[in-house]
């Protein structure tokens, strides 16, 4: 049974709203940083979506003008909450780095293995739009942990953090490849 255009765009909006919303199931957070790190997971686990987009299109992984649109408006929200926007760069570097990692790791995996490649993928800008909110949401949680980003508490917070995240959302080990490097960059 074919699903019909306005089934897959509602599953894809469902979908949309799940990762923008999607909360750790945490009584008390670990770490100071959980909400920031969790941001970071669910930023990269759009990766997904789009690297089906990107197979069924064969778009290129990398790409370079949409990449400073995003640290374009990164660092303009930076400013306009006062933080110093090279650290926000940075991260967002990283994160970007990160996510065409698993981007090219599944490309690869489809490649090897053709069945296991998703027989539909939702539109691009669809998932543009949930990164868009993610990058928001992260900038504004990096104001709101600026201190401890910048404390000599940050490593040990950061890796409660990731290790609280990390089990609560079951990453796999490509993921949690991910999350190492997207937040490489974290504790200044």
């Amino acid at each position: 049974m074919r699903t019909s255009t306005s089934q897959m765009a509602a599953a894809l909006a469902a979908a949309a709203l799940a990762i923008l919303t999607s909360a750790t199931a945490f009584a008390q957070p670990d770490s100071s940083l959980t909400d920031l790190v969790d941001a970071a997971v669910r930023r990269l686990e759009v990766a997904d979506p789009v690297a089906a987009s990107k197979w069924h299109t064969g778009g290129p992984i990398k790409d370079p003008a949409r990449e400073q649109q995003v640290l374009d408006a990164v660092s303009a929200e930076a400013t306009a909450l006062q933080l110093d926007p090279g650290y926000v760069i940075t991260a967002f570097r990283d994160q970007m780095d990160a996510t065409v990692g698993v981007e090219y790791s599944r490309l690869a995996q489809w490649t090897f293995d053709p069945p296991s490649a998703p027989a539909d993928a939702p539109d691009l800008a669809s998932s543009r739009g949930i990164i868009d909110a993610l990058n928001r949401e992260m900038v504004t949680l990096m104001a709101d942990q600026w201190a401890v980003l910048h404390s000599p508490q940050c490593p040990a917070e950061l890796e409660s953090a990731k290790a609280a995240v990390a089990a609560a959302r079951e990453l796999d080990p490509l993921y949690r490849q991910g999350i190492d490097f997207a937040t490489r960059n974290y504790c200044k």
